[in-house]
């Protein structure tokens, strides 16, 4: 049994070398960062406590499942995190470790799915940011991921709801009206209500903490957290 779309996953590859360019294809990710990051952060401390001013995230091991070109891995990096970052394809692990090299970032690239990895040790943190709506498997996806997690840590779940407004929005909004995304960025029918996902996560042992909504504003042209998640959502997990 296998958690990687080929699909999918040549979807990603073609685009691979755009990850870090802020006007390109993956510029709806860039102007969500900065919300998705403080949010992580925000969270993380609040669970585990501040390491430091400077590295607040200093000692933590952090897992980025279907980190693509590094988008996250890096600010993560950059906070004090010992992050391991993971993709199934090769062209976007290729781009990821090139970029932080560049940077002088310390983090460990692997291309691999959660099912299929030789990592020895566990992780304080997995993220699954807007991925689960791309695998071939999401059952298997999240028992693989929880596997990864220490006790008594956490995972985070983004992605997209399956509703009307996102339909809207994320398919014809976001990729027919205004071309934010490339037309057949994603599947409509592959997203999840966040009641299909806790339903699994408590399968497994894992305790919803949060679950909160994001909304980008047009006046503004940023993301904002919000009681509505309707469209963009996150959910945090406990390992209990």
């Amino acid at each position: 049994m296998t958690t990687i779309n080929k699909e999918e996953i040549q979807k990603f590859s073609k685009i691979a070398d755009e990850w870090w360019d802020a006007k390109g294809k993956f510029k709806p990710l860039h102007v969500f960062n900065p919300i998705r990051v403080k949010y992580i952060k925000d969270k993380c401390i609040s669970h585990f406590g501040v390491k430091s001013d400077n590295k607040p995230l200093s000692k933590l091991k952090i897992l980025d499942i279907g980190c693509g070109g590094g988008l996250i891995s890096e600010p993560m990096s950059r906070l004090g995190a010992e992050v391991t970052g993971m993709d199934a394809s090769y062209k976007n692990i290729e781009v990821a470790k090139l970029h932080a090299k560049k940077n002088e970032l310390n983090i460990n690239y692997i291309n691999s799915s959660p099912e299929k990895n030789d990592l020895k040790k566990k992780f304080d943190v997995v993220l699954n940011l807007e991925i689960i709506e791309h695998v071939e498997n999401v059952d298997l996806f999240i028992k693989s991921s929880n596997k990864l997690l220490n006790e008594n840590g956490i995972m985070f779940i983004a992605t997209i709801n399956r509703t009307f407004e996102s339909y809207i929005k994320a398919i014809v909004g976001a990729e027919y009206i205004l071309r934010w995304l490339p037309i057949g960025t994603h599947d409509w029918n592959k997203f999840l209500k966040p009641i299909e996902i806790e339903e699994q996560l408590k399968k497994i042992g894992l305790k919803k903490l949060y679950l909160d909504g994001f909304k980008f504003s047009l006046l503004t042209q940023e993301w904002k957290k919000s009681p509505d998640c309707s469209v963009n959502y996150m959910i945090v997990a406990m390992k209990c």
